[in-house]
């Protein structure tokens, strides 16, 4: 049987004559229904009457009626869709001969083994020569593909404008093609500024790490758990350092019998705030620890001397890389009783040039040359911790401003707590940080105060700051 009934027609058969192949008949049936069989949207046609007069192979694949058990039957009543839907249906398809333009429905349809088929269905008017309405023809496909399709869409634009984390396809040189609206603001560049540019152009620091990411990507695919990686943005304000957690997701071309990478999907969300939260709590936990850890050490020493130069040694950990201890020249001074500059003698060190324990020194008593306005002596005027750093200078003169100030050659940051026990100022604890750390914050100067304050009561117990 045809994919189509070949209505308005005689036999030109024999009742015993083989059908000939040759010329299409003058209706151009056969034609007609090669074409539709070779379509892939599911076609059927309708007469004025409402009999089925085109069944096409892709509808026959959805529903298991074949042609040969479609063409010639009433509508769908009885077959293809449920008796109680049957009048309803007919009359929605049946509706289009009247409408312009093309009607779009959708409803359930029987398969042949008794299944059920949600199906979204175009329908529209075919007009005779006359110009009147002759039929109708109906192209149907599953809900569920067109659907599939229309979620793929959607979450495309969703994620490319509306998604509150970064997108960015890159494709197989490494390079943004395209990148929502999100990641446009962490990169601080537009939207179509950045595609096609190198990342080197788009991160300051953090390239690297990346990149082999992404490769690592194209060659094996996406890797088990989400990467956290540190970059650096520029901004019209500097670099700001910030922490992206990233997932990647290889992307082929569907088209290609074999996978042809077409580059990444690259999303990222920023953590930087709570990777700095976590950062901080850590840090806290270990100076809190280092604390508990000095003082039990401390309460072994015999020496309070000893003790303090102890509480020095735990408290530089991780914290900084030379410490100082100097008292008040002549004895603690208490509060509203100092008459004239302050002078401060070195109690003990650090080695300088070396690692190694802090030292008791400064026996002979002699002040340290501190020069007016010196961190150390603002510290012990304030009563309170004092931060000084050299800033963005040439190492030279980076190192001639520590000498400067009595402090080794390699220091740029410095930290002054007041030593202070029972009312009085004892003296002055300084920390010291090389060149390639950071400066000291806020959450710093606590904890020197915190150990400033285990110094001292160890140096007033020893009597050292009578001296």
């Amino acid at each position: 049987m045809s994919a189509s009934r070949r209505s308005g027609t005689t036999d030109e058969l024999g009742p015993d004559e083989p059908e000939r192949a040759g010329p299409v008949g003058p209706d151009g049936s056969d034609l007609l229904a090669a074409l539709l069989d070779g379509m892939d949207a599911a076609l059927c046609a309708f007469d004025a009457g409402g009999v089925v007069t085109h069944w096409n192979r892709e509808a026959e694949r959805i529903l298991g009626w074949s042609a040969a058990e479609a063409v010639g039957r009433h509508g769908f009543a009885g077959w293809a869709v449920r008796p109680a839907d049957a009048e309803e249906v007919e009359g929605r398809l049946m509706s289009a001969m009247e409408a312009p333009g093309r009607q779009v429905h959708e409803f359930a349809l029987l398969t042949k083994d008794g299944g059920r088929v949600l199906v979204r269905t175009q329908s529209a008017a075919v007009r005779g020569p006359d110009g009147k309405p002759a039929g109708v023809y109906c192209a149907f496909s599953e809900v569920h593909a067109q659907i599939d399709l229309e979620r793929s869409i959607a979450l495309s634009e969703a994620l490319f404008e509306d998604a509150s984390w970064g997108v960015v396809l890159v494709d197989a040189d490494l390079r943004p093609a395209v990148v929502n609206a999100h990641a446009a603001r962490a990169l601080g560049i537009g939207r179509t500024s950045a595609l096609g540019r190198p990342l080197g152009e788009l991160l300051a620091q953090g390239v690297e790490e990346l990149e082999s990411a992404l490769t690592h990507v194209l060659a094996e695919g996406a890797p088990p758990a989400p990467a956290e990686i540190w970059v650096s943005v520029r901004t019209p304000e500097g670099d700001q350092r910030r922490c992206w957690r990233c997932g990647f997701v290889r992307l082929a071309s569907p088209l290609a019998e074999e996978p042809v990478p077409l580059g990444v999907a690259w999303l990222f969300q920023d953590v930087t705030e709570g990777k700095q939260g976590e950062q901080e709590a850590a840090l806290l936990r270990f100076r809190t620890n280092q604390l508990h850890r000095a003082a039990r050490a401390a309460a072994e020493c015999e020496d309070p001397g000893e003790a303090a130069t102890v509480h020095l040694d735990f408290a530089l950990a991780g914290f900084a890389d030379h410490a100082l201890i100097d008292r008040v020249a002549g004895g603690a001074v208490a509060d509203g009783a100092a008459e004239g500059p302050v002078r401060l003698v070195r109690v003990a060190a650090t080695p300088s040039g070396a690692p190694g324990p802090s030292l008791l020194t400064g026996q002979a008593g002699l002040p340290v040359r501190y020069g007016q306005g010196h961190p150390a002596l603002q510290c012990v005027e304030r009563a309170g911790s004092v931060r000084a750093s050299v800033g963005a200078v040439p190492a030279e003169q980076a190192r001639e401003w520590a000498l400067a100030r009595q402090w080794p050659g390699d220091a740029v940051h410095a930290l002054c707590a007041v030593l202070r026990s029972r009312g009085r100022t004892l003296g002055v604890v300084t920390f010291l940080r090389g060149s390639g750390r950071s400066q000291f914050e806020r959450v710093d100067s606590l904890y020197a105060e915190d150990v400033a304050v285990r110094i001292a009561a160890a140096l007033d117990l020893a009597g050292v700051v009578g001296r």
